[in-house]
């Protein structure tokens, strides 16, 4: 071989330059829910461990200011050192999302960058998405940054992309449920065909999953129950982040070509009898 020639086995892995969601550019490519912990307490020491830099909130759910004589999420979670992601959860139509999202705007000084959710019934919480796309439209004609919450339709999708939404956030499963992906061919098909940040959003169980949609070529992974009803959260937090790091650098590197027969580790050819 020659000295100047590099085999790919040593080729230098191709550099990530971290999730970049309107603008801005994050390093890490998990997004972590703030409901459903124990305390306050908790939701801090596994944000901490999940090594997260943008933290979701359920305004309908949770206080940040709008009750001035209750604790307040953004005490443990201050804007200052998270973007805080504002979401509609609980909303069942776009007018109620679309004022939910005006209200966080005022609460967090101006603050663009939210997370749509508008929810069917409320026994799957699988995504309206009529009414998604005529509160995306209002949204974005507002000034919002938007990042939806849709079906794993590739067409929906590529409607929401071309509306204006800055991320799509295709579930994996039913929201809570830890059921893990059930569909990759739609996440594959939404991914190769996307400019904007393919994020998976729901059902995610276990570190597996999220290293499943980080090896397919998503953007990033956001959960919540997933951490917060984990015997121990925090544990569950760093299994995450080690998990989306993995599945990242996983993707970068290129997986090996699935073949049906088997490969010797050693070559056959030039063996000694």
């Amino acid at each position: 071989m020659n000295l100047n020639d590099t085999p790919d086995e040593i080729r230098p892995a191709a550099t990530d330059a971290g999730l970049t969601i309107a603008g801005r550019t994050y390093a890490s490519r998990l997004l972590v829910g703030t409901g459903k912990y124990r305390d306050f307490d908790e939701t801090r020491a596994a944000v901490d461990a999940s090594g997260t830099e943008i933290v979701t909130v359920t305004i309908r759910r949770v206080n940040i200011g709008q009750h001035a004589n209750e604790p307040s999420l953004l005490d443990a979670v201050p804007p200052d050192r998270f973007t805080i992601l504002p979401n509609t959860g609980g909303c069942f139509n776009a007018k109620d999302a679309v004022y939910t999202l005006q209200l966080a705007r005022e609460l967090l000084g101006g603050h663009p960058l939210c997370k749509l959710e508008v929810l069917g019934d409320d026994k799957t919480l699988f995504p309206n998405m009529p009414e998604t796309l005529k509160a995306a439209e209002a949204l974005v004609r507002d000034g919002f940054e938007v990042m939806v919450y849709c079906s794993d339709d590739p067409i929906q999708a590529r409607i929401l992309e071309d509306i204006g939404c800055v991320a799509v956030m295709p579930l994996a499963s039913l929201i809570g449920s830890g059921m893990g992906i059930l569909n990759p061919w739609n996440l594959s098909l939404i991914i190769e065909q996307a400019r904007v940040p393919v994020i998976v959003d729901a059902g995610v169980g276990t570190a597996s999953d999220a290293a499943i949609a980080m090896e397919l070529g998503c953007d990033g992974v956001l959960m919540n129950t997933a951490i917060a009803h984990a015997r121990e959260p925090v544990r569950m937090a760093r299994a995450m982040r080690l998990a989306v790091q993995g599945g990242r650098e996983a993707f970068l590197a290129g997986r090996m070509p699935r073949r049906f027969a088997a490969s010797p580790s050693s070559p056959m050819a030039g063996r000694i009898a």
